[in-house]
């Protein structure tokens, strides 16, 4: 059973699931659907063709959906897509896709936003993901699964952040971070494998294999491209083929000290 305030201003045409909780002062657009067992707290606003999946909380004074921060866009049809089970705490503002970006913005589910998180046009955030107080993503972000942005951190446009990596507090992120790194600094660069968060989710056997490939990549010296190309012919791990995969396809290039041979 629904628990939707009288003066919550729902407007016609949104889709409501079952046992939606929606407190008073709230905003709800035509175009918005929401999922099974959603709470959304008070003076929180959905604007635009905005997707929330199921038993999501959404903390008070949080605007989801508003017109992307990018003076290119021009009133076409862009989206958000929410997944389930995310936290979205207070005073968020996530924005929709652009035409240019592909016009979506989707985040997956089981994710933490703490208080004023900032998410801009066409980004992507996987699942499993903690982004600490006031951490933005400017457009075009991609964070992969159980990464963690710490607060107080900018990421730079089109970096892409890959899954397990983390992202130290008050750090300014320019490049792209691989999947298993930590990152820390203004400009943030590579500080060795993020092992608090690998020992959680991955056996020793596949960390001690991460962390002498990352002194073959980022501390031997040796070109980063012919580095990963080697450890590819010769491993069958598949988190190293995700790790060198990565470090290939960087356009943004990775931030890590070079050592000269």
């Amino acid at each position: 059973m629904n628990k939707i305030s009288e003066l919550a201003i729902i407007e016609d045409g949104a889709v409501i699931g079952d046992d939606v909780e929606i407190a008073p002062f709230c905003f709800i657009s035509k175009d918005a659907t929401i999922g099974d067992g959603t709470t959304i707290a008070q003076s929180s606003c959905i604007y635009g063709k905005t997707t929330i999946g199921k038993n999501n909380k959404i903390f008070s004074h949080a605007v989801i959906g508003s017109i992307p921060q990018d003076l290119k866009f021009n009133g076409e049809d862009v989206e958000l897509i929410i997944g389930d089970n995310n936290t979205i705490r207070e005073f968020t503002l996530f924005n929709p896709g652009t035409k240019g970006g592909g016009g979506k913005t989707i985040i997956g589910s089981h994710n933490l936003f703490m208080g004023y998180v900032h998410l801009g046009h066409d980004v992507i955030i996987g699942n499993h993901c903690i982004l600490a107080n006031a951490a933005t993503l400017a457009g075009h972000v991609e964070v992969g699964d159980y990464a963690v942005i710490g607060g107080m951190t900018p990421i730079h446009q089109f970096v892409h952040i890959g899954n397990y990596a983390m992202v130290g507090g008050a750090s300014a992120l320019s490049q792209d971070v691989p999947p298993f790194c930590m990152a820390e600094g203004n400009r943030a660069t590579l500080r060795g494998l993020n092992l608090t968060g690998l020992r959680r989710k991955l056996s020793r056997e596949d960390i001690d294999a991460l962390k002498s490939a990352y002194r073959d990549l980022f501390e031997s010296g040796k070109p980063l491209k012919d580095s990963a190309y080697e450890l590819l012919e010769n491993t069958q791990n598949h988190y190293l083929h995700d790790l060198c995969n990565f470090v290939l396809k960087t356009k943004r290039g990775i931030p890590f000290e070079r050592k000269k041979i």
